[in-house]
């Protein structure tokens, strides 16, 4: 990605920070920074002047250590670099010298010590908490966020039908050992890390949503309960599928069946300026007219990329609307306590003619 494309971003948050009648505000957060600027080190801040013209960028500066001397201009060259192992303080005491200027700080992620310390160092500063600003942006994804994305997804797609297809999914292994088979394939192909830890989860234990792998064995008659991810570039893929080991019971095709209908309701939903509760009811009236309501446990889905969970949440007791450009999850479960249970995830593009599917494993029944 290119530096002028950072700065597009830079250019975005700007006019966010003067909508909010401030004069700059310190990005401390780094995936925050990574955005703005694709510095990928372990210590930084990010001063950004609010002014509007070209004038802004020299006097908006990144902070980082010695450590990172290089890096930091071999990533960020179109602005200047501060060298301090104190970055944000380092930042605070360089515009001490400023006339009294009204600054935003993500209050979100920055604790109560270090703001007094801020406010010690800077006693003319008026520091203004902005949480989300910099996030309100990275809700809505360009092309070359989604490429990676696509890739994330392309990589965990192949990592699990390698996993299928040399019998990976079979009675007498447990699931602890099919998760790290599953990481290992995805890093195996192309992964730079895995999103989050991998949710196997067997028998009665699919009936809970995010179980941990445990030395539990995979019996036949199974349903297993597989969600995972891969990270491609900085940028995470999600998908959950759910199979059933060697024979079915009439109530697992059941279930399933229901879930399926649920995911692809709610799947249908995703457009531009739907609200996001309204998308969640799509996919949660199909189980709830079932009689099931009540074992549909969580929301609908999270918005994906730098994070694994990020905005926009879809959920009952969601706000806001959906927006062209946005990649989300739809990842609707039902879930039988003692018994088992089925979610069927995919990560999807918000787009004007209907959503871009990246998760492209089948998501027909299947007893493997």
């Amino acid at each position: 990605m290119s530096s002028a494309d950072h700065g597009s971003r830079r250019a975005a948050l700007r006019a966010l920070v003067r909508a909010c009648g401030l004069d700059a505000m310190l990005v401390t957060d780094l995936l925050n920074i990574r955005y703005l600027t694709g510095f990928t080190g372990s210590n930084a801040a990010l001063l950004v002047d609010a002014a509007d013209g070209a004038a802004s960028e020299d006097r908006t500066v990144i902070c980082t250590d010695g450590r990172y001397l290089s890096q930091v201009a071999t990533q960020v060259p179109d602005l200047p670099a501060l060298i301090d192992r104190a970055s944000a303080p380092a930042l605070v005491r360089a515009l001490a010298d400023a006339p009294r200027a009204r600054v935003g700080f993500e209050s979100h992620v920055v604790t109560v010590d270090a703001l007094s310390s801020w406010q010690e160092d800077g006693p003319e500063l008026d520091f203004v908490r902005t949480p989300g600003l910099v996030e309100q942006l990275r809700m809505i994804k360009d092309e070359h966020e989604i490429g990676l994305l696509r890739r994330a997804c392309a990589v965990a797609d192949l990592a699990l039908e390698v996993l299928v297809d040399r019998g990976g999914l079979r009675p007498g292994r447990t699931e602890r050992e099919v998760g790290r088979e599953l990481e290992f394939l995805m890093l195996e192909h192309g992964a730079d890390g895995i999103s989050f830890e991998t949710i196997v989860a067997a028998g009665a234990n699919s009936a809970i949503p995010h179980h941990r792998p445990t030395g539990a064995v995979l019996e036949t008659g199974d349903f297993v309960k597989l969600d995972f991810g891969a990270q491609v570039g900085g940028y995470h893929s999600d998908m959950t599928r759910t199979y059933v080991l060697g024979v079915a019971a009439d109530w697992q095709r059941e279930v399933y069946d229901l879930v399926a209908r649920s995911q692809a309701a709610g799947c249908a939903a995703l457009l531009p300026g739907a609200p996001v509760s309204e998308v969640d009811a799509a996919a949660r009236s199909v189980i709830a007219d079932a009689g099931h309501g009540e074992l549909f446990l969580h929301g609908l889905g999270h918005g994906v990329g730098l994070e694994i969970h990020e905005a926009p949440g879809i959920g009952a007791l969601g706000a806001g609307t959906l927006a062209c450009g946005a990649v989300v999850t739809v990842e609707p479960g039902v879930y039988f306590s003692g018994r088992g249970g089925v979610r069927i995830e995919d990560t999807l593009v918000v787009r004007e003619q209907g959503p871009e599917l990246l998760t492209l494993t089948s998501k027909s029944f299947a007893i493997v």
